[in-house]
Parts: structure tokens; C-alpha cells; sequence
């Protein structure tokens, strides 16, 4: 698939998550892992006996999922705390040797809370198991990219022909409509230093409203960070190369402040200030990264 159709598949993907609950996200995690494991094997309610708390399982590595699914994953924390404890409980009395053990859980891209991941690392270490943690919806994107596109279309469906759709920035869109909807933020700088910021904005002949604008943009990279952590590796990535390629599109007729608001004016879906403000912290992210502009030396 080239790029278009990845954003396009990944958009479907997105779209399934959302709309799974219950069996039918179970249905897709179990399409998913069929093709990216081989010794995977589902394990299907049977009659009174049910699945024995063990939704899946790769026999021969001792690895087990147990899979869940609520409609409204931040309304239902306390119940995810109890069903990994008493689902592991029961797991262990059933199957033997339990090496590895996974909650896969439809967080529906928005991440599972402190006492969760607690709750399993608590279990992996009093029954000393290699591994334990959660596969959340970003996992299974990650992992279904991962694989061979006829089997991402066995998934996802066939998709409609890239040249009859227009794409060209909805991967960009989808981002900037979050970040409109930040609060101001209180959390401290993003956690990697990159080269001086000062240095770089006075090589690449920013002025002092545009360096500015990066400044103040760059207090809500923190939260920009948070949001990507719970997205796939190809949405992340999706947005760094359409930025980059922004930029290197621009950077050789243009410099200094005009290259900046170019930058700004090509990615803004529309010249409103609240769009540009959003557009300009993802160039304060990858100013910072040395992805645009160029570097101090």
C-alpha cells in the first residue's frame, strides 16, 4: 500500500475500533492475531464450561489474553480492576504454565488508568511471570500494519480506489481538531532535550513574533506527547513525514519568517487563528526534534 491507502486503511481500522464492543472486538483482535501469530489459537466459549477465563492463547510460549471490551472504557476503570484480578484467578486454575499474561482492552485510542496497570503489575510479580500489561487499541494497529497487505484488507475490507478520494491532509486534520480542544497546560517541557532552541531559532532567522509563537506553543508539546502515546506508530509517524514533507517542499524558495508562515498557512485546513495556533504547536514539536528547520551545528 502506498501512503494514501495506509491512511485510508488506518482511518477504517479506527472506525472498527470504535465501533466494537463486546464479541465483536473480540472477533477482530482474533482475525488480527491469527495472521501475526502463528501458534496462536482462540479459544471460544463451549457450552457451561465457557472459555475457562482464557480468550487465546500461544500454547507452545505460555502466553495468554484475556480480552475486554466495554462501551465507555473511562466509566468502567473499577470494573476492568476487578475483571483482570478475578480473570487471572481463574485463568491459573484452569491452564498451566502461565508464562505471560495480557489484557487486551478497547480503550478506544484514550489509555487505561493508573490503578489498571497496577492492578497487572501487581499479579506479575506475585506470580512471577516473564511479562504482563495491557494491548490496547493502539497495539492492535501497530500490529495489524505489520502485516501483509492482503491480510490487512482480510480485516479491514477492500478499500475504495485512492485516485476517485481525497485525502490530502486528514491525518493532519485529525490531529489539529484535538489539539483545538487542549486546555491550557500544566505540565513542564517535553522530557528529551534537543539541541538549543535559541540557537536554532536565531540560525534559521525567526523573528521575534514567530519565535514567540514557537515559544509559547511549546508548553503544550507535553500534552501533544501524552495524545500521540496512545495513537499507533504510523499515526505518529503518518504526521512527522507530512509535516517534513511540507517543509522540504517549501525550504528552497522560501526562509526565514516566510518559510515559518508558508509552513503555517500550507498545513492550516483553514487561515482561522485557533487553527493556526494548533498547527504551530506540531511545528513547535518538530522544530524542537530538528524534523523542520535546520539544525544548530
Amino acid at each position: 500500500m502506498n501512503s494514501q491507502e495506509k491512511e485510508l486503511a488506518r482511518g477504517r481500522f479506527k472506525l472498527k475500533i470504535h465501533e466494537s464492543n463486546g464479541q465483536e472486538f473480540e472477533d477482530l483482535f482474533t482475525s488480527i492475531m491469527n495472521y501475526a501469530e502463528q501458534g496462536f489459537q482462540a479459544i471460544k466459549p463451549w457450552g457451561n464450561i465457557g472459555d475457562r477465563k482464557n480468550d487465546g492463547y500461544i500454547k507452545s510460549a505460555g502466553i495468554f489474553f484475556q480480552v475486554y471490551a466495554p462501551e465507555d472504557i473511562t466509566r468502567s476503570y473499577v470494573q476492568v480492576v476487578n475483571k483482570i484480578k478475578t480473570d487471572f484467578e481463574g485463568l491459573k486454575k484452569q491452564w498451566t504454565p502461565i508464562n505471560e499474561f495480557y489484557f487486551v482492552v478497547n480503550d478506544k485510542y484514550k489509555g487505561v488508568n493508573a490503578d489498571c496497570e497496577q492492578a497487572i503489575q501487581a499479579i506479575k510479580k506475585e506470580h512471577g511471570l516473564n511479562d504482563a500489561g495491557f494491548k490496547t487499541a493502539k497495539d492492535l494497529e501497530n500490529l495489524l500494519f505489520s502485516l501483509d497487505d492482503d491480510q490487512i484488507f482480510s480485516v479491514i475490507g477492500f478499500l475504495p480506489d485512492p485516485e476517485k478520494i481525497t485525502l490530502d491532509f486528514s491525518i493532519l486534520n485529525e490531529i489539529i481538531k484535538h489539539l483545538m480542544k487542549l486546555p491550557l497546560s500544566r505540565e513542564g517541557d517535553s522530557l528529551i532535550v534537543y539541541p538549543d532552541w535559541d540557537d536554532k531559532i536565531q540560525i534559521n532567522n525567526l523573528g521575534r513574533i514567530e519565535s514567540q509563537y514557537l515559544n509559547t506553543a511549546s508548553f503544550q508539546v507535553a500534552s501533544l506527547d501524552n495524545y500521540l502515546k496512545n495513537e499507533s506508530i504510523f499515526f505518529a509517524e503518518g504526521i512527522k513525514d507530512q509535516i517534513r514533507n511540507v517543509y522540504k517542499n517549501l525550504e528552497n524558495n522560501y526562509s526565514g519568517n516566510d518559510l515559518f508562515w508558508e509552513i503555517v498557512t500550507k498545513i492550516s485546513p483553514r487561515q482561522d487563528s485557533s487553527i493556526q495556533t494548533s498547527v504551530i504547536i506540531l511545528l513547535a514539536k518538530y522544530f524542537e526534534t530538528c524534523d523542520i528547520f535546520k539544525e544548530p551545528k
